[in-house]
């Protein structure tokens, strides 16, 4: 039988372990719903955490594993023709919650939502899935507000939890002693171009470079086929190289790059955080009439100070994400400078800019570019505890001028 070339087996074609496990676990699934079986048996858990590196695909192997579960094909689990997988793939499904985290770290409050939304029964399938992507950001008291449903799931419920990895420092240990582990490995370029040229349109050089330069980041290779901003962001980084060069223009130009990103965020923001703040008032009664709404609006002030909170939050970790994969971006083209530098026959991070990477090759050690790419790792790790940016960036370009021998 010919796969749909949006059906599951066909999506998870490149991971043959991965697309092998999701079917399986399907089957078992389908077979326990129609009561051919007792229970799920070893293929089938309730509780998954889906673990591989950033861009991997962890998110879409979930998506995938919900479509498989609630796919109304008679013959072909994860059809991708069925309107149950047209609508999951669409983001579109009343059985699958999404749940996408846009704050520093995942609240207790959020994690009491979910367990409500896993209590509650299907709609129209036999499963009613929870995706929570990001799940290393669940804090403790989270993680345990989460726990006792990932111990005794509802009967109907299927949790599917999105991690780095299982180490520690990336997930719950104790919710991992409750879930099953996948493991997503990274895809291949030719799976990404595939990805890129059937989802996108993009043609098909324009799907290779971007999946070679995502470092095979499957998100990061989507926007930058997709969206000129950016294209744009990647290109002003990388150029930041050259004007390490040229006395203080490196400096000036980090400070200009920072601020772009803040004022699109902002922009992408205001209208959303305005809806927010505008419909807690409407709840707190704003606009009424009367002591008791006046009182209400009165003992408000501590709500309106933790949407604050999570809004301010929720800017930080928006600023944060493109500013960590712009140094990600820099780190390559020193990285290809290296590798030239030492006549190494592998593929180049940054092919479109290979004159740059030769030209900075030509004018700085082996020594200095290694210390060029210590310099972004410790200002991707200032940022991320919290130093401002631009005095982060500034300590790099510093330190990278100083590797280079820039007087």
């Amino acid at each position: 039988m010919t796969s749909s070339p949006s059906s599951v087996a066909d999506r998870l074609a490149d991971t043959p372990g991965v697309r092998n496990t999701v079917l399986q676990a399907a089957a078992a699934a389908r077979s326990k719903a129609r009561g051919d079986v007792a229970d799920l048996g070893h293929a089938m858990a309730h509780s998954w955490v889906i673990t591989g590196p950033p861009g991997s695909g962890r998110s879409n192997a979930a998506v995938a594993f919900a479509a498989a579960l609630v796919c109304t094909d008679p013959t072909e689990l994860g059809c991708g023709r069925c309107q149950a997988c047209r609508d999951v793939f669409a983001d579109a499904h009343t059985d699958v919650v999404h749940i996408v985290p846009t704050e520093l770290s995942i609240s207790i409050e959020s994690m009491r939502r979910v367990r409500q939304e896993a209590a509650r029964m299907p709609t129209t399938s036999p499963w009613r899935i929870i995706i929570i992507e990001d799940a290393d950001r669940l804090s403790e008291p989270a993680a345990d507000a989460l726990l006792k449903t990932v111990e005794e799931p509802p009967e109907h419920t299927v949790i599917l939890m999105c991690a780095p990895s299982i180490d520690p420092h990336d997930f719950s240990p104790t919710l991992r002693s409750r879930c099953r582990h996948l493991y997503i490995p990274f895809p291949s370029v030719d799976e990404i171009v595939r990805i890129l040229t059937t989802d996108t349109g993009a043609s098909l050089d324009d799907a290779h470079l971007a999946a070679v330069t995502s470092l095979r980041h499957i998100g990061r290779a989507r926007r930058l086929v997709t969206d000129p901003n950016n294209q744009k962001r990647r290109a002003s980084i990388l150029n930041l190289s050259e004007l390490i060069f040229h006395h203080d223009e490196a400096f000036k130009a980090s400070l200009q790059f920072i601020r772009a990103v803040e004022k699109q965020v902002k922009e992408e923001l205001d209208e959303e955080n305005a809806l927010e703040l505008a419909e807690l008032e409407r709840a707190l009664g704003k606009g009424g009439r009367g002591k008791g709404t006046q009182r209400a609006l009165d003992g408000s002030a501590s709500m309106i100070k933790d949407l604050e909170k999570k809004q301010k939050a929720r800017k930080t970790r928006r600023i944060r994400d493109p500013l960590d994969l712009a140094l990600v971006d820099l780190t390559g083209l020193y990285r290809d400078a290296l590798m030239i530098r030492t006549e190494a026959d592998v593929p180049l991070t940054h092919p479109d800019f290979e004159p740059l990477a030769r030209d900075i090759a030509s004018q700085v050690s082996d020594t200095g570019l290694v210390a060029c790419m210590d310099a972004i790792a410790a200002c991707r790790d200032h940022i991320h505890t919290n130093v401002t940016p631009v005095i982060a960036f500034d300590g790099m370009i510093g330190r990278i001028r100083q590797a280079c021998q820039v007087s």
